[in-house]
């Protein structure tokens, strides 16, 4: 009888599996506003796909659309303002 068993790699610790580093956890919270307003613009979008946009929906994709635009220029001046010697911003 002949062994048929796959043969496999040694599993490894690579650097690409593991645990988010603190550094890491912060920029996503950092991040977080402007990710959390990108789903609800998404949402937004998706609830139109399989009907024609009524005026509400228009409008709800707009608020959606600016509160995503708020967001990132929050996020990009904080960037900025962290960056800058002697906090000017």
């Amino acid at each position: 009888m002949e062994h048929i068993g796959a043969l496999q790699m040694v599993v490894t610790v690579d650097g690409f599996d593991r645990e988010p580093t603190a550094a890491e956890l912060d920029a996503i919270e950092q991040e977080m506003p402007a990710i959390l307003a990108e789903v609800d613009l998404l949402d937004a979008q998706i609830m139109t796909l399989d009907r024609t946009p009524t005026e509400l929906d228009a409008r709800r994709i707009r608020r959606a659309r600016n509160r995503v635009l708020t967001a990132r220029r929050d996020l990009v001046n904080r960037a900025a303002g962290a960056s800058m010697p002697g906090g000017a911003a």
